[in-house]
């Protein structure tokens, strides 16, 4: 369960799939489509959009700032080379009183990790925390395996422990987070 340091929030309909999740009174996670929307993003204050790919052109809505994050969705991709970076400036735009739209081309894997960090670092929860309270506002997110390796090391810089270890699978290594999600899909004949 999330600590008190991050405020309590409900998923908006229609926000746990396709459309925009509201992570914090002044974060949301979407896919690409999404910032092309330019009367939703005035609708919930976005002033800085961030774009987490490379396959996607910013839309460069007057009165939006953008930060482009040239990233391809792949487990070499650096991208702990921008978590300090991304969740200085939601931090910033938050003081602002502004609000920032985080996407990625689905709002998946790049996007998530982005929000993922920024909550570990503003917010002081630990990363299993932080992916419990992202995946309950939107549930498809799932970095890629190197995105996690990378997201480990940055709480064991941010807090000297990590809370999520890689683990050996029949499906590979994946995070522990996820084995409850393995065993979901585990069939069921035989018992």
């Amino acid at each position: 369960m999330p600590s008190p340091a991050v405020p309590r929030l409900m998923a908006e309909p229609g926000s746990l799939l396709g459309g925009i999740a509201q992570i914090t009174p002044t974060l949301f996670l979407s896919r690409g489509a999404v910032a092309s929307n330019r009367g939703l993003l005035l609708s919930k204050g976005i002033t800085c959009v961030v774009n987490a790919t490379i396959e996607l052109p910013n839309f460069n809505w007057p009165n939006v700032e953008y930060v482009k994050v040239p990233l391809a969705d792949a487990p070499h991709s650096p991208i702990a080379l921008y978590f300090d970076s991304i969740a200085d400036k939601i931090h910033s735009v938050g003081q602002k009183r502004g609000a920032v739209l985080v996407h990625c081309a689905a709002g998946v894997s790049r996007s998530a990790s982005l929000c993922l960090a920024y909550l570990m670092k503003y917010h002081g929860v630990s990363l299993a925390e932080a992916h419990a309270w992202v995946k309950a506002r939107r549930p498809v997110i799932r970095p890629n395996g190197g995105f996690w390796r990378q997201l480990i090391d940055y709480e064991r810089k941010l807090f000297g422990k990590t809370s999520v270890k890689m683990v050996q699978t029949p499906y590979g290594v994946i995070p522990d987070v996820y084995e409850r999600d393995r065993r979901n899909l585990a069939p069921y004949w035989g018992l």
